[in-house]
């Protein structure tokens, strides 16, 4: 279980490095420099645990959430992602109450019994190499606009690979700082503390009949039957 969590947490420190510093990470390696993992901020709390969908208590904490599926919601506008699904949570305490937030807090089991092993929590890093902008398109290739009627006899290739799409790296970059502005952030926080968490399913939301979102850290434990 050690082993499994740090690669997950190597694989994420890699993507973070490649997706938000947009350089090549073998480069700064070899260059000697001390290159750190940007960190989780989380979003602006809600003014009450009520205004999510969800709400259960652990110890003196209150847990709240909303699910949003393959939607990333940010400060900025909304991302998509279609090999995660979201999860926005809300952490409410007494006035001045801090909390150790950790990566393994949170787990997620989709369809009841049918899931037989809850969905971890997964870093954030991960979740940016499948970040969609949904006002991005691609521009219009070269090859498409040369083709005509006469060199295809009015018909498309059907046989031909789909062109690659390759998303600007300022797009990307700027994708990575949006989810990570909008991360739950980890270690000893002050209450309240707000976020996004993640967790792999490339399943469609309109399949998804029920969802138990479950909280087990340093304020106790609690559940949460969050709406599909």
């Amino acid at each position: 279980m050690r082993l499994y969590q740090a690669l997950r947490i190597s694989i994420a420190i890699g993507a973070v490095l490649i997706a938000v510093l947009g350089v090549r990470a073998q480069e700064k390696a070899t260059q000697g420099k001390d290159v750190r993992p940007i960190e989780a901020q989380g979003l602006p709390p809600r003014v009450a645990p009520t205004e999510y969908q969800t709400q259960a208590q652990a110890g003196a904490v209150t847990i709240a959430a909303d699910f949003v599926g393959h939607n990333v919601p940010t400060e900025q506008g909304p991302l998509t992602t279609e090999d995660y699904v979201v999860v926005e949570v809300g952490l409410y305490g007494p006035p001045g109450a801090r909390i150790q937030i950790s990566q393994d807090d949170f787990s997620l089991r989709i369809n009841g019994k049918k899931m037989k092993t809850p969905l971890p929590s997964e870093p954030y890093g991960l979740v940016l190499s499948s970040l969609k902008d949904p006002e991005w398109s691609p521009p219009e290739s070269a090859s498409s606009k040369s083709k005509t009627s006469i060199g295809t006899g009015g018909q498309s290739d059907a046989g031909s690979p789909p062109p690659v799409v390759h998303i600007p790296i300022e797009l990307q970059r700027a994708m990575a700082q949006r989810t990570q502005k909008a991360a739950l952030a980890l270690g000893d926080r002050p209450l309240p503390q707000a976020g996004l968490i993640f967790f792999q399913y490339r399943g469609k939301e309109k399949h998804i009949t029920s969802l138990e979102l479950t909280y087990s850290g340093s304020a106790g434990k609690a559940t949460l039957m969050l709406q599909p």
